[in-house]
């Protein structure tokens, strides 16, 4: 019998050419997760899995209890399940995987129905054969993508929301902030976990929900794809407050098959290029790069403010939780608290396909080539802004509900 990936390649492969699955000897169970993966957790059961010889590390390793045991046999509870994939590095076995949207997202684009948009995540500089951003954007057509969206532009909108949130709230030495754009499992963590904390996190959306609005906004008939290195953002997809943002969640992996299966290769085609986004908004993909971005951000609104932004970062699950416990003890002086899951940040999410040091390098120099340093000298905020109807800054602050979470839901 076909093994859960043996079938992905399969279907895949016919899918390019148009053609069913040759034969039945695979696991319906399987065929099942790859076309409807939107009734599944983000990770999923390849193989049974009754005797383990290490003792349930999978189980073990998941901070959210998601992984139960019932009968003698493991299930995954899509509800708790955040999607960090530290389950799957746990299992020594191989019996689970990462979720996929591909086959739903090829669906769409062979349909011609409707336009689909693809949203990048700010780590994929680099990620396909060194291709540049504007020859990305041309393989994501051939691919039949109506077009190709920078989601760093809108890490600037929310680098910009998060700082005058600061300004707004920080005001003495025992006021905090946790940030709450980029990292899904950070912001699970603190809901599920540490729930007391969430009085101090901000309202504000991620950079890929407000992209994902944003494109549904401007064009309301479109199909909105992201794609990144993270499994947890098919979870965040998801979430009842912002699940009309983003349709489907590919991972860069995910992406790659594509290329391969249709004989893409970015790095030989022309450049198609659009430079919308500043610094601030690019190095949201390595740690430390929220904090940077909302850190320059305030000092230019507010020079010389009296309280000033003080960050700390945390690098990793473990990380997160030892800085929320210097938090809860009061054994930190920082004002302002970024938590990345995965160490080094996005560019060291499990579906990455370079190195992470090499990514993080590669975003860097993205960064530095940026035309503006933050959101404020950035006009393509401004006039973003105002093809969402918001007339100025004060505005964008009082009313942007679209770039706001519910959290109650």
């Amino acid at each position: 019998m076909k093994t859960f990936q043996e079938l992905y390649k399969e279907l895949l492969r016919n899918q390019m050419k148009d053609e069913d699955i040759n034969d039945e000897d695979y696991d319906p169970h399987h065929l099942d997760c790859l076309l409807n993966p939107d009734q599944y957790a983000p990770v999923i059961h390849t193989d049974s899995c009754q005797e383990c010889a290490y003792d349930r590390a999978c189980k073990n390793s998941c901070i959210f209890d998601a992984i139960e045991e019932k009968d003698g046999k493991l299930t995954i509870d899509p509800d708790k399940c955040a999607g960090c994939g530290v389950c799957i590095e746990a299992c020594s076995l191989d019996k689970l995987a990462e979720s996929k949207d591909i086959f739903p997202v090829l669906k769409e684009i062979r349909s011609e129905k409707k336009d689909v948009y693809a949203l990048i995540a700010p780590a994929f500089v680099g990620q396909y054969e060194n291709a540049s951003p504007g020859q990305l954007r041309s393989a994501l057509k051939a691919a039949g993508f109506k077009g190709m969206v920078e989601v760093a532009v809108f890490a600037d909108i929310l680098t910009l929301k998060e700082a005058l949130e600061f300004d707004k709230h920080i005001h003495t030495q025992d006021d905090f902030q946790l940030t709450s754009c980029c990292c899904p499992v950070w912001i699970a963590m603190i809901r599920k976990i540490y729930n007391e904390l969430m009085p101090h996190v901000p309202g504000a959306v991620s950079p890929m929900i407000a992209a994902g609005r944003t494109v549904k906004k401007i064009h309301p008939e479109a199909v909105t794809v992201f794609i990144g290195p993270c499994m947890a953002k098919k979870k965040e997809a998801k979430e009842p407050d912002i699940a009309d943002a983003v349709d489907y969640v590919l991972t860069f992996q995910e992406v790659q098959d594509i290329f391969d299966a249709a004989d893409i290769r970015p790095e030989e085609l022309i450049q198609n290029d659009r430079e919308h986004s500043s610094r601030a908004g690019r190095i949201y993909a390595h740690t430390g790069g929220v904090s940077e971005a909302v850190k320059s951000t305030v000092e230019q609104l507010h020079p010389g403010r009296e309280v000033p932004v003080h960050a700390q970062q945390a690098d990793g699950v473990p990380a997160c939780r030892k800085m929320i416990e210097q938090i809860q003890k009061g054994e930190t002086d920082a004002n302002f608290f970024e938590g990345m899951a995965c160490k080094g940040g996005c560019v060291g999410g499990p579906k990455i396909i370079i190195d992470k040091e090499k990514g993080k390098s590669n975003v860097e120099q993205y960064g530095e080539e940026a035309p503006y340093r933050t959101p404020l000298d950035n006009p393509y905020v401004m006039e973003l802004l105002h093809r969402l109807g918001f007339k100025d800054m004060e505005e964008f602050v009082e009313q942007s509900d679209m770039f706001t979470r519910n959290f109650a839901n």
